[in-house]
């Protein structure tokens, strides 16, 4: 009887879950139900499903009772509004009709089309429009009218009545209770961008739009019999059971080949065995054995298609496109994918188990996750969307919520507080003081029930969804900003329904390895074999590298966290390094299971295992779990859970599982097995604290695996090839580190780096031989046409002349002149940069002169004689600090009132262990972090005065007396202490110096 329900998926608007819906109709003893969200279908075949599901669950507990158990009847449509106003709402009889809707609502998303006032006819839906005093259109056979109780007033004169087969029982549902209306109401004002008081009672949902017993209803229409009889006989015709499926079926594309899924086995097979040759030549018997399980497990879980079409994908940006990728995560555990150069990790090296990606009993669907550089994924992400079929290709879609304090900052406007009133709710610091406000209280209530509510549909980064039957049957289709059609729910929903996503990722790392090739080709002529990786491994250069933990600009491997972890390990080969990749994650530190690593790695006859299963399972890793196969490993050989529940419960401790009670269950399975095994309470409780501690952490073995040889190949440029390398780091916009650390590294190179210039320098960074001129991105201020056309025009017409010609080539405006010239960008003039100030004032005045056309005679503007004018290097520095945010040729220590630099240098930090010590540092970097007792400290990274990068921790009780203060130079007194032989600064006293006064602030 209810035909318009809305859950909290109608954004901004509803206010129930679709699991509150269900509870509170079952409470009511309702039995059938129609969810119709506004504008979208996010939540439609999850209605379908948990409307079976709790059903299947409470006969079971009422048969047991001995009372007569009853499933609610779900169906499901779509509410289409514009602006605000309803316009009608679509229900589907079945599947083709859920595809018709969801394709009508997708086809106006896509194209952004207004709805029309009437839609086309569904051959398999039924449209029902909302009451009205003056409805006079003559209905098609699937179209009715939907009018509510206290409507029926006035039907009795009304011409519906003439069709009354047509007219059926409205009462939409929108909230529980009176608290859920006020709930919606402050929705609508937030949606509607305006004060709660001033939302208007037409954007409301009616204070009546609850859950009643559907005698109740029946009873509002009693005068009108047929009304109700008309409104049953519609929702018996619609059937959506086939929503719901017990065991879930892949909806990705089963089929590549034409020929279908025996052609599909056979092309795998054919291109695994021709790369299994490319890969491995002369394969032994091991390696054939492990390729022919995994191809039964492929054909066995039917997944075929999806390694073809990711075979696809790849040779298209290798062949095709010449582009360079990263196949990684539980992936790269895959022999098959190897051969098929999805990933460059070999599984045999590393003993990593397929089982991890795929097995017999996994019931969830696996996927790859392939990174491409940054400025190259999009190309990848168009050439699916031509590849496969309109409705049959679409980005994952993402549900963003209302969380944290950004939910005070919204109900906040919505009151009318002032910024300052707000700003001081959200503020941390003043909790305590907030807690007795009485403004506040109501913000914490409304606060306590807005929270984890749906706020807005987005785009996942990099999920891509390719089906074999329209997906339309599923959901409708956004058309986010970004270009691509979008589906209404999330990575959880899909794979619930059964689909497998396609991640096609990008990353700056890659561009950085990409971009140097290209550099040393062109400024060397040598030809790089980047993909050499076995040869790279075991160079002995490039691990001694790395043992000195100094390989900044290298993806991954160049953080402070990690360079530490580098040399405290001692880490020179690449086994190491993958381990070292898992280990540095926040979980396993915090743990302390990082610390226990590194012990035990430095004293491997010492380590004392827990039990002897742990040992079996963990020697390769010293007794510590660093993988999440490592969870998987522990839960099935130690706990005695199968590679199922094992798996699942791996998969809950990274974050990926949404089910509290399942996951709850599957702990407490976790428990009873364990002791089923034999083991004792204490050691059981022991390891599952270990498991624990990976909860949203861990990486999969290959993951590491994919992250270390990406290092590597950077550290193999960064080694042979640093100028070219480092270039290509800046060219794309760098890495962990600010801009200026990494061309300060390009200068430790030996590089001459000079400042741009318009006869020298493009829009980014070039080199020729060790001549690298800064590129005109950075420059603040600099407008991004001039940082195009700059360079383009001196290609196309040779070099610029002087002032005067290149003003009139590239009709710059005399504020961006101005900039260029300050910074030193037409200095090929051979005048000062004062000067020239003088002569482009002299030359533009206040107005821009156009020159639209080529001047037939060169006109030149008067010269005059200049007084020597005043140009000092502080002064050119300080310029450089405001337009490029460094100074290039003037160190920051150079800038300082003191010409101290300290008493100790970075490189001899380990010559004064235990000692207390004053050094002088240049800021990099810092970072926060939380103690056991919640407590803030720091640890922060500097510059000594030669170039060489020291390490300092703040501790609680120091920071808040001696806090950092940005960017700058700083006097810094503290204790050199020294960790498996890194030695860094403990902080007992710390100041930022003061620096010269600029002589710009001076005039």
């Amino acid at each position: 009887m209810f035909l318009n329900v809305h859950s909290s998926y109608s954004l901004k608007y509803g206010t129930q879950s679709i699991e509150q819906i269900i509870e509170t109709a079952r409470t009511l003893g309702i039995h059938q139900l129609v969810l119709t969200d506004i504008n979208n279908s996010t939540g439609a075949v999850e209605f379908v499903r948990e409307c079976y599901r709790q059903g299947i669950a409470r006969e079971a507990d009422e048969t047991h009772k001995g009372n007569i158990p009853y499933r609610i009847k779900p169906v499901v449509g779509i509410e289409f509004r514009f602006q605000h106003q309803l316009l009608y709402v679509g229900i589907a009889r079945n599947k083709e009709g859920m595809r018709e809707l969801n394709e009508f609502l997708s086809y106006h998303n896509i194209y952004h089309i207004p709805f029309p006032e009437f839609p086309p006819h569904f051959e398999n839906a039924y449209v029902v429009y909302p009451f009205q005093k003056f409805f006079r259109r003559q209905l098609r056979e699937n179209e009715f009218v939907g009018i509510r109780s206290k409507q029926l007033g006035i039907l009795y004169s009304h011409p519906l009545l003439a069709q009354k087969e047509k007219l059926l029982v409205w009462h939409p549902v929108t909230v529980n209770n009176k608290l859920g209306y006020r709930l919606h109401e402050y929705l609508r004002a937030i949606d509607l961008n305006t004060l709660l008081s001033k939302v208007p009672e037409n954007q409301k949902c009616g204070k009546e739009e609850f859950l009643i017993t559907e005698n109740e209803l029946t009873k509002q229409f009693e005068r009108y019999p047929f009304i109700v009889e008309n409104t049953q006989r519609l929702i018996d015709t619609c059937d959506l059971s086939v929503y719901f499926e017990r065991e879930i079926k892949s909806k990705n594309k089963i089929h590549y080949t034409k020929s279908g899924i025996e052609g599909d086995k056979k092309m795998l097979r054919n291109l695994a065995f021709v790369g299994l040759k490319y890969r491995y030549g002369a394969y032994t018997q091991e390696v054939l054995n492990r390729l022919e399980k995994e191809l039964r497990i492929i054909e066995f879980k039917n997944y075929c298609a999806y390694f073809l079409i990711t075979f696809d994908i790849i040779r298209y940006a290798i062949n095709k496109c010449g582009f360079y990728h990263v196949g990684r995560g539980s992936g790269a555990n895959s022999l098959v994918a190897y051969c098929l150069r999805i990933t460059d990790v070999d599984p045999i090296d590393l003993d990593l188990y397929f089982e991890r990606f795929l097995h017999e009993k996994r019931t969830s669907p696996p996927d790859f996750d392939i990174d491409f550089s940054w400025d190259e994924r999009e190309t990848i992400q168009q050439y699916i969307f031509k590849r496969y079929p309109k409705w049959h290709v679409a980005f994952l879609g993402t549900m963003s919520t209302f969380k944290n304090r950004a939910i005070i900052r919204e109900i906040g406007k919505v009151l009318g507080l002032s910024k300052g009133e707000i700003d001081s709710f959200t503020d941390p610091h003043k909790e305590c003081e907030n807690l007795q406000n009485a403004t506040f209280k109501k913000l914490l209530a409304v606060y306590q029930h807005m929270q984890n509510m749906p706020n807005q549909r987005s785009i996942h980064a990099g999920g891509i969804l390719i089906s074999e039957e329209p997906i339309t049957y599923y959901t409708a289709l956004d058309m986010p900003p970004k270009g691509f059609a979008t589906v209404q729910w999330d990575m959880y929903e899909a794979e619930q329904i059964g689909y497998e996503k396609f991640d096609i990722l990008s990353q700056r790392g890659i561009g950085h390895i990409r971009e140097a090739v290209e550099l040393i080709k062109k400024n060397r002529n040598l030809e790089i074999d980047i993909h050499d990786f076995k040869t790279f491994k075991s160079d002995t250069r490039l691990n001694g590298v790395l043992k000195e933990g100094q390989p900044i600009g290298c993806f991954y491997i160049e953080s402070p966290a990690m360079r530490q972890l580098l040399k405290k390990l001692k880490c020179d080969n690449y086994l190491t390094l993958v381990a070292a990749s898992s280990i540095i994650r926040p979980g396993v530190a915090s743990s302390g299971m990082m610390k226990a690593y590194i012990e035990r790695y430095h004293a491997p006859d010492k380590v004392q295992y827990l039990c002897e299963v742990m040992k079996e399972q963990l020697h390769e890793t010293y007794g510590v779990m660093v993988y999440q196969e490592d969870v998987i490993k522990v839960c099935h050989y130690f706990a005695g859970l199968d590679l199922s529940d094992a798996d699942i419960l791996r998969k809950a401790m990274s974050g990926k599982y949404r089910s509290k009670l399942a996951f709850d269950e599957l702990v407490n399975k976790f428990f009873i097995s364990a002791r089923k095994q034999g083991h004792a309470e204490e050691l059981i409780t022991e390891v599952w604290r270990q498991i624990s501690s990976f909860a949203g952490y861990s990486f999969s073995k290959a993951h590491s695996a994919s992250f270390a040889v990406e290092s590597y190949q950077s550290l193999y440029l960064k080694t042979y090839f640093p100028m070219e390398f480092m270039v290509a780091v800046l060219n794309n916009y760098g890495g962990f580190y600010s801009r200026w650390v990494y061309v300060h590294e390009l200068q430790k190179t030996g590089a001459r780096v000079h400042l741009p210039c318009v006869n020298h320098s493009d829009e980014v960074v070039n080199i020729h031989g060790e001549e690298a001129w800064l590129g005109f991105i950075g420059v603040q201020g600099l407008e991004e046409k001039n940082i195009r056309i700059i360079p383009q025009e001196r290609h196309a017409n040779g070099l610029y002349l002087d002032l005067e010609d290149f003003v009139k080539r590239t009709c710059i405006s005399l504020e961006q002149v101005i900039i260029l010239i300050r910074l030193g960008a037409l200095r090929f003039t051979g005048k000062d940069r004062k000067t020239l100030l003088w002569d482009v004032h002299n030359y533009l005045g206040f107005k821009q002169k156009k020159v639209n056309h080529a001047e037939l005679f060169k006109l030149s503007y008067k010269n005059y004689e200049l007084p020597p004018l005043a140009d000092s290097a502080l002064e050119n520095a300080y310029t450089e600090l405001e337009l490029l945010g460094y100074p290039l040729n003037y160190k920051m220590f150079d800038l300082l009132k003191t010409s101290y630099r300290g008493e100790v240098m970075a490189a001899d930090l380990h010559l004064h262990v235990g000692k207390t010590v004053r050094m002088l540092g240049n800021y990099v970097c810092e970072k926060t972090v939380h103690t056991i007792k919640n407590t803030k400290m720091w640890f922060g990274t500097f510059l000594d005065v030669h170039g060489d990068f020291f390490d300092t921790t703040h501790f609680p009780n120091t920071t808040p007396i001696y806090p950092f203060k940005g960017k700058g130079c700083y006097l810094i007194l503290g204790k050199v202490v020294e960790d498996f032989g890194f030695p860094s600064v403990e902080v007992l006293k710390f100041a930022k110096l003061d620096v010269q006064l600029s002589p710009l602030a001076i005039d």
